[in-house]
């Protein structure tokens, strides 16, 4: 690019760089956000659509999750992307309300374009987007429900609600009841740690067949088969190390000049062995879980010990162990005694998905579950596993918060109407603005109603009716098409989903609109260029 000076041009970006500006660059972004919110928005409610996801290598996913499908999609566009950063963030704060977070973002983006065509300038429109989200977030909290979370009704209603429209709908009473379950035995005093569940998959069953382990699947098998598959009243021993000689870190020689030298050392290294499976022995332990490798020495001398022995246990379960049974994590076995054991009423190795499993179960006041998730093949059980983890986060929420809202774009509506009302009293071009926010939050409804092929126009009609009359919640019933009470349908959603879905979708349809020039960077080009040497990285006024 290059401007006329005193006479003289003056080069200011070289010629391959790349350049969009003013309202042709906010229209680029528009649009691209708008298209990636209609690539899920066919996917919200429970009579949403679903999506096939293929890579270049074949590899098929089928979901109607949101987040899922917006991270497996190509996406070049930097606008685009940053609508997926929407639905991650939705995801790792609550776990739920990914689409909606999309689909509200999307329509913003629309009703804006609106606005900027009569020529309302886009700093405007950002001023009054925060006021209605502000104004949004003081109506939802005035009218939230408060429940207990001892109310395992509400907890379940809302663990089949977040289940509703995915591929385990159909065994959602089963499953909620899983999620409440565990969710709950994990709780304590520091709070919720959904790392504390472990989830395992396996095919070849119905959903109906999953189920809810009150302690921790270990994702290996015994090292010997001369081993017990089951130890009752189990003493459970955890090792950070191994069960092996390892190699120092100075490189060293051993010079043997006389075969007796070489059986005095392989006799000495053999006593050091059977002197750590001694200590696991006298310490009172008949289960030993190792994060190492155990030697075939140790296993020999470890199943005439009649001990029940696994190698190579991640970090990860060796901690979930020691919360369920109350065992300490020992490095240094010559200092393990009884104390640092823990207890299971049974440890069992057993054959999930075609491979042994052993399984930590009855414990006494354990923190830490596992979930056992089956299905008829790997994309239903794949679609299952999402599901309850979106329905987890939403207990998880709820549990900590206790406030909820009734669902079926009831919120939406009443915020709506609300917000139309409180537009009047906003001064200037920002009550345009706060206008298009109210007319955006209806797409919700609007959707669930197009989604399960009711009439979009009767049933908002319907809606502002009933939330006239002041039936807060006053929602759709995606099933019927009439419009019902959420709260005696048991259909609820915590307050914080919501909330964050809105503000996410404020805060990326604001960062959106103030992008007034799109211009290539040749610093961050060059960054790409040595991760992609094949030199076919997008540009950032590319598509997706």
């Amino acid at each position: 690019m290059a401007q006329r000076m005193g006479g003289m041009p003056l080069i200011v970006l070289s010629e391959e760089s790349q350049r969009t500006s003013g309202r042709d660059a906010q229209s680029m972004n528009i649009t691209a956000g708008q298209a990636v919110a209609e690539a899920v928005r066919t996917t919200l409610g429970p009579k949403g659509m679903d999506k096939m996801l293929v890579d270049s290598g074949g590899d098929v996913i089928v979901t109607n999750d949101g987040v899922t499908i917006l991270k497996d999609m190509d996406i070049d566009h930097p606008a685009a992307n940053m609508i997926v950063d929407v639905a991650e963030t939705q995801e790792d704060e609550v776990a739920d309300g990914t689409t909606t977070a999309v689909v509200i973002t999307g329509e913003l983006l629309k009703r804006a374009e609106d606005l900027l065509d009569q020529d309302i300038h886009a700093t405007t429109l950002t001023q009054g987007f925060r006021q209605a989200a502000a104004e949004v977030e003081s109506i939802l909290e005035e009218n939230a429900i408060e429940v207990s979370t001892d109310d395992e009704e509400i907890l379940l209603d809302i663990a089949g609600t977040a289940m509703t429209g995915k591929g385990a709908e159909g065994a959602k009473e089963i499953l909620a009841r899983l999620v409440v379950d565990a969710v709950t035995a994990i709780a304590d005093d520091d709070g919720i740690n959904l790392d504390h569940i472990k989830i395992r998959t396996d095919t070849g069953a119905s959903i109906n067949e999953s189920e809810l382990i009150d302690g921790v699947i270990v994702g290996k098998g015994r090292v010997n088969q001369n081993m017990p598959t089951l130890v009752e009243d189990a003493k459970i021993a955890l090792i950070e190390s191994a069960l092996e000689f390892e190699d120092t870190e100075v490189s060293a020689e051993v010079n043997v000049t006389d075969p007796t030298q070489l059986e005095e050392l392989v006799e000495k290294e053999k006593s050091i062995m059977r002197e750590q499976v001694e200590t696991i022995a006298e310490a009172g332990a008949d289960v030993v879980l190792v994060k190492g490798a155990i030697m075939d020495y140790a296993q020999h001398h470890l199943a005439q010990h009649g001990i029940l022995a696994v190698r190579r246990v991640t970090q990860g379960d060796l901690r979930k162990v020691a919360r369920a049974t109350g065992a300490t994590l020992v490095h240094d076995i010559s200092s393990l005694t009884e104390d640092d054991l823990g207890y299971a009423g049974r440890v069992e190795e057993r054959v999930m998905d075609d491979e042994e499993q052993i399984i930590v179960e009855e414990v006494e006041d354990g923190k830490a579950v596992s979930l056992y998730l089956r299905g008829g093949t790997e994309h239903v059980v794949d679609e299952v596993e999402r599901a309850v983890i979106d329905s987890m986060g939403v207990v998880k929420v709820t549990l900590e918060d206790g406030l909820v809202l009734p669902g079926g774009g009831a919120p939406e509506t009443e915020l709506a109407m609300r917000l139309r009302d409180f537009a009047e009293g906003v001064g200037g071009r920002e009550q345009l603005a706060v206008e298009a926010f109210a007319d955006s939050l209806e797409v919700i409804p609007r959707t669930l109603a197009e989604n399960a092929g009711h009439d979009p126009i009767d049933s908002l009609v319907e809606l502002r009716s009933t939330h006239d009359d002041g039936q807060f919640a006053a929602g759709l019933d995606a099933y019927t098409g009439r419009v019902v009470d959420m709260t005696e349908e048991g259909v609820f959603e915590p307050l914080r989903v919501k909330t964050q879905a809105i503000e996410s979708a404020t805060d990326a349809a604001v960062m959106i609109l103030r992008i007034d020039d799109v211009i290539a960077a040749g610093d961050l080009r060059a960054e790409r260029d040595e991760d992609d040497p094949t030199g076919e990285t997008p540009s950032p006024a590319g598509g997706f």
